[in-house]
C-alpha cells in the first residue's frame, strides 16, 4: 500500500493554549503543542485494520531467514517502559563492539534476539507463531465493536506497531510501513491527548523510535526514516557511512526537537512566574539526578559517537519519565524508579498491555512535564562540549552539526538561557570560549556556523556577555580592517574622504619581547593562529565575518549598546567607533580586492542601516528612566581621551605623562604615590615594560609599595600571587631591580597571613626561587635534561621557611604550576595557555565589568553620531563618486539625507557642513571659477525661453551631479539654522546658477525691502526663436543657419542635445525648490544669519581683476555685426551685486539683524566704494543705494558715518555719478523723507548739495534732485537751516534758470498768433514743460524761504548786518537773476516774488546799512541787466514790459521806505542814482511804453516827496537845498518839461488834495497789482 497522506512528523507539538477540559480529561497546557488533527473521510477503525493487514503481508513477503528460531525471538518480553538500559554509562560490551554495529546495546534482561521471525523451520513452527504477526491479530480482535477510536486505549493501539519498529533485523520496508502507520494515527488524531494512557503511549513511542532498527542491506530504503530522538540523531549525524540525505534528515529532526525543548523553557518561566529564582535553586539541586554518561576515556571517533548516542538516550529517558500524581515538587530518582515499576506491572503476561490496565493507570495520573530545566541544561552542556576545538575526538563535521543545533536553541530561547544562571554560566564560559576559538578556524564550514552562532548568541544574550562581546568584536575588527591606504581617485581631493580611519583605534603597538627569558620573540603569525591578533583571512572568511557583523548591525540598538557600554567606558575599547570605521573602510570598492565583491555592498548596507535606525529614532520621545545620564557618559568619554593621551605620554616619558594627567585632573596629585599607583594599577593602557622600569626605578619605592597595595593576595599560594602581580607589568632583567620588586611583594604578601609561610623573608626566598624556576623551566636555550626537577627545587628550599621546610605538597603544587604554565605577560604566551589565561582573566573581570546596558532609547544618538559621522559621510562620498549602479546612488543619497536630518536634529553644524560640502563638490556647481557666459544663447519658443549655457549643458548631461544637487537642497531646506561654514558652497552654487539665468535672486521678493529692478545679467550672445524656425527643417536650412552664424561671427545655434541637457538642468533646479531655502533664511534668528552673511562677504574677491563677465556699456547699443564692442567700462560681476544685495536684505530685516549684521555689511560695501574706478557703475550704483538703506536703518548704531558716505559719493567721477544717479538719489531721498536727525545731518552736509548740484544738470536725474530739494524746502519742521540755506537757494535758483528753455515755445507761439497785443497772454500756467514747471516751483520755493529768514537771523550768531547779507541778499539776488530769465512765466513770477519780498515789513531794520543794499545790490543791478542788449534780445516782446515793471518797482520801493531813507545820510546819493537809472531807462531806445512809464513813475515820486517835505525849494526849507538842486539838475537833462509841469517851486499852486493823495507810505494793493500787470 502506498500511504501518501503524511501531514506531520511524530512528536510534533500541540499549540500552547490554556488548559482545556475535553471528555473529562485535563490536558496540561505544556502538552498542547500540536495543531488540530486532520479529519478523515473513511472509518478510523477500518483504516487501522487496513494498516494491520498491510504490515502483516509485508512481514510474510520479506521473511527470508530460515535460521530464525522462535525461542531466540521470544528470549524475553520487551518492557514497554524500560526499553533502554538504566541510567548510567554504556556497558563494556558496547564499547568493544565493532564499528559496524548499528544497534544500541541493552542489558541482558531486555535483549531481543537478532531475528524474531517465526518461520516454519525444521521443527515445524508456522508463521502465525511469530509474536509480531500475532500482535496484529490480537489488536484486530480488540478493535471489534469499537465505535469511537478516540476512546480506545492508545498504548494497545500502538503496541504491535512499536514491536515492529524496535525489533532487530526487521526489513526496512516493514519498518517504514509501521512508521507511516503511526504517523497517520497521530496526524488523524486516532492517538490524541484525550486518548486513554496517552502519556504512557508517547513514552513507549519515544523509546521504540530511539531503538528503531533497520536491515541495512538496502541503504536506499534506510534513508526514508526520520529519527526524532537526540541520541539516535547524534549517532546518525556523525557517522560518515550513512548517506548525506539521512544525516541531514536526522539533523532536521534534532533541530525540531531542540526547538520544542527550548520553547518549553520559556513556558517553564511562565509557569514559575515570580518563583523563577526558586526554579533555578531547584535546578541546581536536581542537577545531579540528570547527568549524561561518562565523557571521559579515549577511543576512536566512532566509539565516542556511539557513547554519545547512548548518553542522549539515557538523558531522554530521565527527562521524559517524570511522573507525579500530585502538585508536590518533582520526585527524586528513586520515586521515578518506583513509578516505572508500577507501570511495568501493568503489562500483561506476554509483554503487551491489557485494556483493563487503562482504568488503573490513565493519563489523568500524569502531570505531563516532559522537559525540566535540568534536562535542558544537560542537553545544552553536552551540545556545547562538542565545540571544544582541542578535543580531537570531535570531528569538524560533528562541530558543525552541534553549532547548527545550538543556533536553533539560541534562536528559540536565547533570552531565557541568559536569564537562568545554570544555562547562562555555560553560555558565558564554555560556549563563548569554544566559539571564539572556532571563529579562527580555517575550515569554512566551521567558521560560517561559528559566526552564525556567535551573532545569534550576542543578539539574544549580549547583556550578560559584555567582555565576551568585546573580545569577539575586537577580533573581527582586527581581522577585517585592511592595512592598506585608500587608493587615490583621480579628480577627488583626498581630504574629502580623510574621515575614513586607516586603522582601528583598538590596535595596540606590538609588545616588546625582551627580558622574558626567551631568546626570540613570538612571531606575529603564531599569535594570530592563537587568536590573539587579527590576521589576514581568506576572502571567503572575510565575507562570512562581514555578513556576521551585518547580522548584528541589523539590530536597531546594537551600535548604541556598543557606544554606551564600551566607547563611554574608560577601561574598554571604542568598539562603536571602530566598528563604524571598519564598515566605512570596507565599504569602499577596493576592499573587494582582498575579500569578495560582496563585501563592499554588505558593509555599505550595514553602515546605512546604522544611520537609518538613528533617523527612525529622531521623532521618538526620549526615554531616560533606567539609563545612564548622557552627561555622565560625555564626561567619561572626555576622561577616557585624556587617559589614553596621558598613557601614551607616560609610555614615552613617565614623568611628563603623570604631569599631564595631573594637569587634566585624572590624577589628583602626581607626587602622591597612592594616587599614581591607583592609576597605574587601574589602567591597561600603559606599556608593561615601561611600567616595570618605572616601578623599579630608584626613588620610586613608595610608588612600588603603593602599587603592591592594590593587590589582594588573600587565600592565594605564593606562585599564584606572584603570577597575579607579574601579569600587570614586565619584570626587569637586572638583579637589583628584581630584588626591589620581590622585597615589596614579600612584605605585601605576608600581610595577607598565608598558612604555609613563616615570615616575609621566607616569602622573599620562595619568590626568588619561583622566578628562577620559571626561567629554568621555560628558557628555550636550556636542554630538557639540564632542567631542574622537583627534587632539586625542593632541595633548594630546605630550611628557608623560618628555619623549617615547606610542606612537600606545597612545594609540589608550586613546581607543577610553574613547570606546566609559565609566568609571563599574557600578551607573550605562544601556546594554548595564552588563550586560556586571557579567558580566565576575562571571566574574573566579568563581575566587576557588570552587565551590558541595553539602550532602547535615542538619548545617546547625538553623541554617537558626533563620534561617527565623519567616517560615514566620507565613505558615502567616496562610494557615490566611484559608483556606477543606480541602486548604490539611491541608497547613498538616502544616507546623506538621513545624516543631514540627524545633524540638523541634534544641532551638529560640523557634520552638516561636511555633508553639504561633499554634496556641493559632487554637484560640480560650487566651483570657485564661474563658467564662461559669453556664449550664452537664449532660445525662445512661443512665450517660453531658456538660456543655453556651458554650465547648463554640462550639468544636464550627468545624472550624478543632478542627484547630488537635489539631495543637497533637500538637506539644506529646514536645516538653515544649523549650517555654519558650508554656506560658502551653497552661495557658490547660487551664484553660478544666477549668472547663467537658471535662478532668480529669490531674496528680491523679500517684502519689497529695496524695491530694486532685477540685477542685470550678461546679455545673451544671440536670441534664437525656435517657434519661428520650427517649419524650417532639412539639411539646407541647417547649413544656411550655420553659414550665416559663421559669417556674423556668432556662436552656432545650440543643438537639440544641448537644449535637452539645458532643459534637464532647468527641471533639476526647479525640483530643488531653492525658494523655500530663502523663505526659511528670511525667518532665521539673527545669530544664525551671521554665518550666512560672513560666507557671503567672504565671496567678495580681493582682486577683481579676474572677474569673468564683461557687460556692454549701458550707453553703447548692442553690436549688430556680432562683434564684441570695445570695453569702455570696468568689468561687471553680477555675482558681486548678488552678494551685496543679499547681505543688505538680510541685514535690513529687523532691528536685531541691523545690530548684529549691519556693521560687517557696511564695511564690505564701503570697501568697494573706496575704489570706484575698479568697479562697474552698475555695482557702484546699487552698492551706494544699499549703503544709504543701511544708513537709514542703522543710524542709531553709527555704523555709517554720514559725512564720509556723502563725501565718498560726491567724490565719484562726474560720469560715474551721473550713471549711478538713479539709485544714489533714491537712497538720499529714502534717508531724508522723514524729519529726523539723519535728515538734518545729511541736508546740512556740503557734499549733499554738491551731489544735488552735480546731478541737477542731468535731465534724467533732475526731477529726483528737485523732488529732494522741494521736500527739504517745504518740509515741516523745516529742513533748510543756516548751514544749508545758501546751498539750497543756489540750487533752487539753478532750477529756475533751467526753465529758460520755455522761452522758445513762448516765442514760437508769439510768431504764430502775430503781433497783436490782445493775444499776448499766457498759454498755460503751470507750463506743460516739466523743466519750466520745476522752475516755477523753484521760484515758489525761493519766495517761501523768505518766511524762514527772520527765524534764521535770530538763530544766527552773526552780526545783524552780516546776517542780513547772508539771508536776505541771496534771495534778492536769485530773484533778480530770474527777473531776466528769457521765459516770461518764470520772469513774471520772479518779479512778483521780488516785489513782495522787497515790500515785506520784515525787510527793514534799525540799521540802514543792511537793507538799503536792496537798491545798490538788487534793484540797480536788475535794471542795468535789463538794459543790456543780450538780455533784451532774449525776449524782445516781453523784456520791454519787464523794464517798465522794473522802473515802477524801483519807484514803489523808494516811496515805501522814503520816511526811513530820509533819516539816512546816504539818501541824496541813493536818490540821485535812481534819477540816473530813470534817465538810462528813458534813453534805452525801447519805445513809447517805457518813455511813458518812466515820467509817470518819476512824477509820482516827486509829488510824494514834495508833499512830505523832502523835495521842496530852498525858500521853504534851506536844509533840502542840495536835494532840490541836484534833483532838478539831473531831471532836466532828460525831462526838461517835467519841472514846469509839476510847478513844485510855486507853493500856492500845489493843490492840497493832491498832496494828501500822495501821503501813503506804501501804495495800495490795487496799485501794486497795477504795477504787476503793467
Amino acid at each position: 500500500m502506498d500511504h501518501t497522506t503524511i501531514v506531520s512528523v511524530p512528536g510534533t507539538p500541540l499549540p500552547r493554549n490554556s488548559t482545556t477540559a475535553t471528555r473529562g480529561h485535563v490536558v496540561s497546557s505544556r502538552m498542547q503543542y500540536r495543531s488540530r488533527p486532520v479529519s478523515v473521510a473513511v472509518d478510523p477503525v477500518s483504516l487501522v485494520i487496513s494498516e494491520c493487514i498491510a504490515i502483516t503481508s509485508a512481514i510474510q513477503k520479506h521473511a527470508r531467514s530460515p535460521h530464525s528460531s522462535v525461542s531466540a525471538i521470544l528470549g524475553g518480553s520487551p518492557n514497554l517502559i524500560q526499553l533502554v538500559p538504566p541510567t548510567g554509562g554504556p556497558s563494556s560490551v558496547s564499547r568493544s563492539r565493532s564499528k559496524s554495529s548499528a544497534g544500541v546495546d541493552t542489558d541482558g534482561a531486555n535483549d531481543l534476539a537478532t531475528n524474531r521471525w517465526g518461520l516454519r523451520g525444521k521443527k515445524g513452527k508456522s508463521l502465525a507463531d511469530n509474536p509480531l504477526i500475532s500482535g496484529f491479530g490480537r489488536l484486530r480482535q480488540e478493535l471489534a465493536g469499537v465505535k469511537d477510536i478516540h476512546r480506545f486505549d492508545s498504548l494497545v493501539l500502538l503496541y504491535p506497531f512499536l514491536q515492529i519498529i524496535q525489533a532487530k533485523g526487521t526489513a526496512a520496508p516493514v519498518t517504514v510501513l509501521a512508521l507511516r502507520a503511526i504517523q497517520k494515527f497521530l496526524a488523524y488524531g486516532f492517538v490524541a491527548p484525550v486518548s486513554p494512557r496517552f502519556a504512557l503511549a508517547m513514552q513507549s513511542l519515544s523509546a521504540a523510535i530511539t531503538h528503531c532498527q533497520f536491515d541495512i542491506s538496502d541503504p536506499a530504503q534506510e534513508e526514508v526514516s526520520v529519527c526524532d530522538m537526540m541520541g539516535r540523531g547524534l549517532t546518525i549525524c556523525s557517522r560518515p557511512r550513512f548517506s548525506e540525505v539521512l544525516r541531514r534528515t536526522a539533523e532536521a529532526s534534532m533541530v525540531r526537537m531542540v526547538q520544542i525543548i527550548f520553547e518549553d523553557l520559556k513556558h517553564l518561566e511562565v509557569e514559575a512566574g515570580e518563583e523563577s529564582e526558586a526554579l533555578d535553586r531547584q535546578t541546581m539541586g536536581d542537577m545531579g539526578s540528570c547527568c549524561w554518561g561518562g565523557e571521559g576515556g579515549g577511543g576512536e571517533v566512532g566509539e565516542r559517537v556511539e557513547a554519545v548516542g547512548e548518553e542522549v538516550v539515557t538523558t531522554e529517558k530521565t527527562a521524559l519519565i517524570e511522573t507525579s500524581a500530585t502538585a508536590e515538587p518533582r520526585p527524586s530518582s528513586s520515586s521515578e524508579k518506583a513509578s516505572s515499576t508500577t507501570e511495568t506491572a501493568a503489562v500483561g503476561e506476554q509483554g503487551r498491555p491489557s485494556t483493563s490496565s487503562a482504568t488503573e493507570i490513565s493519563s489523568e495520573s500524569f502531570d505531563l512535564r516532559p522537559y525540566s530545566l535540568p534536562s535542558v541544561r544537560e542537553l545544552f552542556r553536552v551540545l556545547v562540549s562538542f565545540l571544544d576545538p582541542h578535543d580531537r575526538r570531535h570531528p569538524d563535521q560533528m562541530r558543525v552539526m552541534a553549532l547548527r543545533i545550538i543556533h536553533v536553541a539560541l534562536e528559540v530561547a536565547g533570552p531565557s538561557i541568559a536569564r537562568h544562571p545554570a544555562l547562562a554560566a555555560i553560555a558565558e564560559d564554555q560556549l563563548c570560549c569554544y566559539l571564539f576559538q572556532l571563529v579562527r578556524s580555517d575550515n569554512m564550514a566551521v567558521l560560517q556556523e561559528a559566526l552564525i552562532v556567535a551573532s545569534t548568541l550576542l543578539s539574544t544574550c549580549r547583556h550578560v556577555l559584555k567582555l565576551q562581546q568585546e573580545l569577539y568584536l575586537s577580533y573581527l575588527v582586527a581581522c577585517l580592517h585592511p592595512a592598506v591606504e585608500i587608493p587615490r581617485e583621480p579628480g577627488i581631493d583626498p581630504s574629502l574622504y580623510s574621515g575614513i580611519p586607516q586603522s582601528p583605534k583598538l590596535v595596540k603597538p606590538p609588545p616588546s619581547q625582551q627580558g622574558s627569558g626567551r631568546s626570540t620573540p613570538v612571531p606575529v603569525k603564531d599569535r594570530q593562529k592563537l587568536g590573539l591578533e587579527g590576521g589576514a583571512r581568506k576572502p571567503d572568511a572575510r565575507q562570512a565575518m562581514v555578513e556576521n557583523i551585518g547580522v548584528l548591525a541589523r539590530m536597531p540598538t546594537f551600535m548604541v549598546d556598543l557606544f554606551v557600554n564600551y566607547d563611554c567606558d574608560e577601561d574598554r575599547a571604542d568598539l562603536c567607533e571602530d566598528m563604524i570605521g571598519l564598515l566605512s573602510r570596507n565599504a569602499l570598492p577596493d576592499s573587494a580586492t582582498w575579500s569578495t565583491t560582496s563585501v563592499p555592498p554588505l558593509c555599505l548596507d550595514a553602515l546605512l542601516r546604522f544611520i537609518q535606525y538613528i533617523a527612525e529614532r529622531l521623532d521618538q520621545t526620549p526615554e531616560t528612566e533606567g539609563y545612564p545620564d548622557p552627561e555622565v557618559l560625555r564626561e567619561k568619554r572626555r576622561r577616557k581621551k585624556l587617559i589614553i593621551k596621558g598613557a601614551n605620554k607616560f609610555n614615552e616619558n613617565p614623568k611628563g605623562g603623570l604631569a599631564y594627567l595631573q594637569e587634566k585632573g585624572i590624577i589628583a596629585d602626581a607626587r602622591d604615590p597612592v594616587c599614581v599607583a591607583k592609576f597605574l594599577a587601574g589602567t591597561t593602557r600603559v606599556n608593561k615594560k615601561q611600567l616595570g622600569e618605572f616601578l623599579t626605578k630608584r626613588g620610586n619605592e613608595a610608588i612600588l609599595d603603593a602599587f603592591m597595595d592594590q593587590f589582594d593576595f588573600a587565600g592565594k599560594r605564593v606562585d599564584e600571587a606572584l603570577r597575579m602581580m607579574l601579569g600587570t607589568f614586565r619584570l626587569p632583567g637586572e638583579a637589583p631591580l628584581i630584588e626591589r620588586v620581590v622585597v615589596s611583594f614579600s612584605a605585601k604578601y605576608f600581610e595577607s597571613e598565608p598558612e604555609e609561610v613563616a615570615d616575609k623573608d621566607s616569602v622573599y626566598i620562595l619568590s626568588y626561587a619561583i622566578i628562577m624556576l620559571n626561567t629554568d623551566q621555560h628558557n628555550p636555550t636550556i636542554k630538557n635534561e639540564a632542567r631542574m626537577n622537583h627534587t632539586a627545587f625542593a632541595r633548594n628550599l630546605r630550611g628557608v621557611n623560618g628555619g623549617k621546610d615547606f610542606s612537600p605538597e606545597y612545594v609540589q603544587e608550586i613546581f607543577n604550576a610553574i613547570s606546566t604554565n609559565e609566568i609571563i605577560l599574557p600578551s607573550e604566551h605562544d601556546n594554548k595557555h595564552a588563550f586560556d589565561y586571557a579567558w580566565k582573566e576575562l571571566l574574573l573581570k566579568s563581575d566587576s565589568a557588570g552587565s551590558l546596558v541595553l539602550c532602547d532609547t535615542n538619548i545617546y544618538d547625538a553623541d554617537m553620531f558626533a563620534t561617527t559621522w565623519n567616517a560615514i559621510v566620507s565613505c558615502l562620498f567616496f562610494v557615490f563618486m566611484s559608483a556606477t549602479d543606480d541602486t548604490v546612488y539611491a541608497r547613498v543619497i538616502t544616507g546623506f539625507d538621513e545624516c543631514a536630518r540627524i545633524a540638523t536634529k541634534y544641532g551638529n553644524s560640523e557634520a552638516l557642513d561636511e555633508i553639504i560640502y561633499r554634496l556641493s563638490y559632487i554637484s560640480t556647481l560650487s566651483s570657485e571659477a564661474m563658467s564662461n557666459t559669453t556664449l550664452n544663447t537664449e532660445v525662445q519658443a512661443g512665450e517660453n525661453s531658456v538660456m543655453v549655457s556651458e554650465l547648463a549643458v554640462k550639468f544636464g548631461r550627468d545624472v550624478r551631479p543632478q542627484l547630488a544637487t537635489l539631495v543637497l537642497f533637500r538637506v539644506v531646506t529646514g536645516s538653515e539654522h544649523v549650517i555654519k561654514k558650508s554656506w560658502k558652497h551653497i552661495i557658490r552654487i547660487w551664484l553660478n546658477l544666477f549668472v547663467n539665468s537658471l535662478i532668480p535672486p529669490f531674496f528680491s521678493t523679500e517684502a519689497d525691502k529695496l524695491s530694486l529692478p532685477p540685477i542685470p545679467l550678461q546679455p545673451p550672445s544671440q536670441v534664437i526663436d525656435r517657434g519661428a524656425k520650427q517649419n524650417e527643417t532639412g539639411f539646407f536650412s541647417a547649413f544656411t543657419s550655420y553659414i550665416s552664424s559663421y559669417a556674423a561671427d556668432d556662436p552656432p545655434e545650440p543643438s537639440d542635445e544641448e537644449l535637452e541637457s539645458t532643459l534637464c538642468t532647468v527641471d533639476c533646479v526647479n525640483q530643488c525648490h531653492m525658494g523655500d531655502v530663502f523663505a526659511n533664511v528670511s525667518s532665521l534668528p539673527s545669530h544664525s544669519l551671521e554665518a550666512l552673511v560672513d560666507s557671503l562677504l567672504a565671496q567678495i574677491p580681493e582682486d577683481n581683476g579676474s572677474t569673468v563677465i564683461t557687460v556692454k556699456a549701458e550707453n553703447i547699443p548692442p553690436s549688430t555685426n556680432g562683434q564684441k564692442p570695445r570695453q569702455t567700462t570696468a568689468v561687471y560681476d553680477p555675482g558681486l551685486v548678488y552678494i551685496l544685495e543679499f547681505c543688505t536684505v538680510l541685514a535690513l530685516r529687523d532691528e536685531t539683524t541691523i545690530e548684529v549684521l549691519g556693521k560687517r555689511v557696511v564695511e564690505a560695501i564701503q570697501e568697494i566704494l573706496r575704489d570706484v574706478p575698479r568697479y562697474h557703475p552698475v555695482l557702484i550704483e546699487r552698492a551706494t543705494f544699499y549703503l544709504f538703506n543701511l544708513l537709514q536703518a542703522s543710524y542709531d548704531f553709527d555704523y555709517v558715518r554720514v559725512p564720509i558716505l556723502l563725501h565718498t559719493v560726491s567724490s565719484f567721477p562726474k560720469d560715474t555719478l551721473i550713471k549711478t544717479s538713479g539709485l544714489v538719489l533714491r537712497g538720499l531721498k529714502l534717508c531724508i523723507e522723514k524729519p529726523c536727525p539723519l535728515r538734518n545731518e545729511i541736508m546740512t552736509s556740503p557734499d549733499f548739495w554738491v551731489i544735488l548740484q552735480t546731478l541737477a544738470t542731468n535731465k534724467d536725474s533732475a526731477p529726483v534732485v528737485f523732488e529732494i530739494l522741494e521736500s527739504g524746502v517745504n518740509s515741516t519742521p523745516p529742513a533748510i537751516m543756516a548751514d544749508n540755506y545758501e546751498a539750497s537757494l543756489a540750487l533752487l535758483n539753478e532750477f529756475a534758470s533751467m526753465a529758460s528753455v520755455g522761452a522758445v515755445a513762448e516765442q514760437q507761439n508769439d510768431r504764430k498768433v502775430g503781433k497783436g497785443r490782445k493775444v499776448v497772454k499766457k498759454q498755460e500756467k503751470p507750463s506743460e514743460n516739466k523743466v519750466v514747471e520745476r522752475g516755477v516751483r523753484a521760484l515758489e520755493g525761493i519766495y517761501k524761504l523768505t518766511g524762514r529768514i527772520p527765524g534764521l537771523m535770530r538763530q544766527s550768531h552773526l552780526e545783524s548786518n552780516e546776517a542780513w547779507s547772508a539771508y536776505w541778499l541771496p534771495i534778492f539776488q536769485a530773484l533778480t537773476t530770474q527777473c531776466t530769465n528769457p521765459c516770461r512765466e518764470i520772469r513774471h513770477l520772479a518779479f512778483t516774488s521780488l516785489q513782495r519780498s522787497l515790500l515785506s515789513p520784515e525787510l527793514t531794520s534799525s540799521d540802514h546799512e543792511e537793507w538799503t543794499a536792496i537798491f545798490g545790490q538788487v534793484l540797480f543791478p536788475l535794471i542795468l541787466r535789463l538794459l543790456k542788449p543780450e538780455v533784451f534780445s532774449s525776449d524782445r516782446d516781453g523784456m520791454s514790459e519787464t523794464r517798465v515793471q522794473a522802473a515802477s518797482l524801483l519807484s514803489k520801493v523808494f516811496l515805501q521806505y522814503l520816511v526811513i531813507l530820509s533819516e539816512w545820510e546816504g539818501m541824496l546819493d541813493l536818490w540821485l542814482k535812481i534819477i540816473e537809472i530813470m534817465d538810462r531807462l528813458m534813453n534805452s531806445g525801447q519805445g513809447d511804453s517805457l518813455e511813458e512809464a518812466v515820467p509817470e513813475n518819476l512824477k509820482n515820486v516827486l509829488l510824494i516827496m514834495a508833499s512830505n517835505g523832502y523835495l521842496v525849494p530852498p525858500s521853504k526849507n534851506p536844509e533840502r537845498e542840495e536835494l532840490w538842486n541836484e534833483t532838478w539838475k539831473r531831471i532836466d537833462r532828460f525831462l526838461p518839461g517835467l519841472r514846469a509841469d509839476l510847478a513844485l517851486d510855486v507853493p500856492e499852486e500845489v493843490p492840497v488834495a493832491a498832496t494828501e493823495e500822495q501821503q501813503p507810505t506804501a501804495p495800495p494793493q490795487g496799485e501794486e497789482g497795477k504795477v504787476e500787470g503793467a
